[in-house]
């Protein structure tokens, strides 16, 4: 046996056809709410930056050789202070709607594997979506060139100290030669053995000055910088128009049938009233 209160799709238009004024002018309330949302909303473009860790191949060994570890560093970049002196860098006021843009849409997403952090942020207008990131990534390229800057020059010293002993070491190396090849006897024996040592001397201070190079190399220390330029699509991101009136049509068409329906009732139950009356 079929339901009285159930309600079938003809009987809903028949609902519509008869309520269309509430019907149109509901679905016309919302649709003109979603064009002046459209209408009033800022327009917004994302930019992203994809920022290559800076590496120390002086550090100790068993000691991580990136300037700071990931996780200190998107600590970092997501404390206010960080992010004040990115806004001051280019002149953009801490309490202005672009600086509260800013922080509240900078994303952090860290690419262990790869040495990289992949950065996100949104503002304005593109111009100002890609100057945000490139400023991102200069202060922190500031703050790791601090930090790198006694232990590199601590590593530069050392390699001017073997490149002095290394060329005292080969001075004494090329003495002790003449010395054992004009000398006869024990004097020639003793300036032997004195060459040894002084070949191994001039050996080991060669391969300390090579490993230091090596390390002070472009391959094993370099500065934090962008792995890529900075990606701006021309396109805005916010609002993104054809969602914003997809969605506005589902929900114009949804509540204007409810909104007929409703009316439908009132309708209905008036009349009921009145026959009862």
């Amino acid at each position: 046996m079929e339901r009285a209160d159930e309600i079938y799709l003809i009987d809903m238009w028949r609902i519509v056809a008869r309520e269309w004024r509430w019907f149109a002018g509901t679905a016309a309330v919302v649709l003109m709410a979603t064009f002046a949302y459209l209408h009033a909303s800022r327009s917004q473009w994302e930019a992203t930056a994809w920022i290559q860790l800076g590496q120390l191949g002086v550090a100790p060994a068993g000691q991580d050789p990136k300037v700071e570890p990931f996780q200190r560093v998107l600590e970092r970049l997501d404390t206010l202070g960080f992010q004040n002196d990115v806004l001051k860098s280019i002149g953009v006021p801490v309490e202005a709607p672009e600086a509260k843009l800013y922080r509240r849409s900078l994303k952090l997403e860290p690419l262990p594997y790869a040495s990289l952090i992949k950065l996100r942020l949104r503002a304005y207008s593109a111009q100002d979506a890609a100057e945000l990131a490139s400023a991102t990534v200069t202060v922190l390229q500031a703050i790791h060139r601090r930090i790198e800057a006694r232990p590199l020059e601590l590593a530069r010293k050392r390699l001017g100290e073997v490149e002095a002993s290394l060329k005292d070491a080969r001075a004494e190396q090329e003495r002790l030669s003449r010395e054992t090849a004009a000398g006869k006897g024990d004097d020639a024996r003793m300036a032997g053995v004195l060459l040894a040592g002084a070949n191994a001397d001039v050996r080991t201070l060669e391969q300390v000055r090579n490993d230091l190079m090596t390390r002070l190399a472009d391959n094993y220390t370099s500065g934090t910088s962008m792995a890529w330029p900075i990606d701006v699509p021309a396109d805005r991101v916010f609002p993104n128009a054809p969602l914003t009136l997809g969605m506005g049509v589902l929900a114009a068409a949804f509540l204007a049938s409810l909104a007929a329906v409703a009316r439908h009732a009132l309708r209905r139950r008036g009349a009921a009233t009145a026959n009862l009356a």
